[in-house]
């Protein structure tokens, strides 16, 4: 018997986590000096991403071990083991945290395992590791081959991410800032992807929103497997029109099983600034590497 737990960042709708009673760990964001946590139930991110494009300034800080072995501990407890699915080591260091608590309480557990599992992904992209982790259980699967599957997912999972103005990743160090600087004065939307590394890395720069927009849908053409028999994720802050245009272009050129869109949630938008829209799909193994 194993848990399946998860952080914020896995950015997946409530009925979901509700439906299927995953424990979710709340990551933190700080704005005015005060430190907040996503809070449990729907996040209405519209407000949160108009008081960005108003200059409003939000901060992320790495979450303490302690918080992850408070989510754990009493799942031990009651004889099951855990499979905690985190957001990408190679942007956020609250994976390491995770990976301290779970060293400690397997010493303290010594009959129990604390499988912690990078995605390489963060926000929606994150949650379909979660989802398919749910999937895997539901089928009778044990944990280590839930564990097996999902390595394989890793390396089919394409995740691909448009930002209005990257100078929010700039700031918060996650892009360079000659780039940034390019995109700001010449109206470049940068396309950005996960790398095998689970960085975000440039891969393209389209001016004009819409044309970057349709740059993303000619990749899902272009590197898509076998979508009528998956679930594609879309993650936008705060731009729902465009991520409803996305999603019709996806179901033009190849109709996925379906299609779940949410709204950034508050610690990876404070990095992506609003107006940012990502897409992950399931491609062929290796497709990382593509772009």
């Amino acid at each position: 018997m194993f848990q399946i737990v998860t952080d914020t960042s896995a950015n997946l709708p409530w009925s979901f986590v509700q439906e299927h009673r995953v424990p979710v760990v709340p990551l933190s964001y700080l704005a005015d000096g005060q430190e907040y946590t996503q809070p449990d139930g729907e996040w209405d991110g519209i407000e949160y991403y108009e008081s960005m494009r108003r200059g409003k300034t939000y901060n992320t800080s790495q979450i303490p071990p302690q918080r992850y072995t408070e989510f754990f501990e009493p799942l031990l407890k009651t004889g099951a083991d855990v499979l905690f699915l985190g957001m990408s080591s190679g942007i956020s260091g609250s994976f390491a945290s995770a990976k301290i608590a779970a060293q400690e309480l397997e010493e303290a557990f010594p009959d129990r395992r604390v499988e912690v599992f990078d995605t390489l992904a963060a926000s929606l992209g994150e949650g379909m590791f979660v989802m398919r982790a749910v999937d895997c259980q539901g089928r009778g699967m044990s944990l280590d081959e839930t564990v097996a599957d999902l390595l394989a997912y890793r390396d089919r999972l394409y995740q691909q991410l448009m930002v209005d103005d990257l100078n929010y990743l700039k700031r918060t160090g996650r892009a360079n800032g000659a780039v940034a600087l390019v995109g700001s004065i010449l109206s470049i939307k940068p396309i950005l992807k996960g790398s095998e590394d689970g960085l975000l890395v440039v891969s393209a720069k389209i001016r004009g929103r819409r044309n970057a927009i349709g740059t993303m849908a000619q990749r899902y053409r272009e590197l898509v497997v076998n979508p009528q028999e998956q679930v594609v994720g879309i993650a936008h802050a705060g731009c729902p029109e465009d991520a409803a245009y996305l999603a019709e272009k996806l179901r033009e050129i190849a109709p996925p099983k379906d299609i779940v869109t949410v709204v950034y949630e508050p610690v990876t938008g404070a990095h992506t600034g609003p107006d940012a829209l990502a897409l992950f799909f399931e491609g062929a193994p290796g497709v990382r590497k593509n772009y």
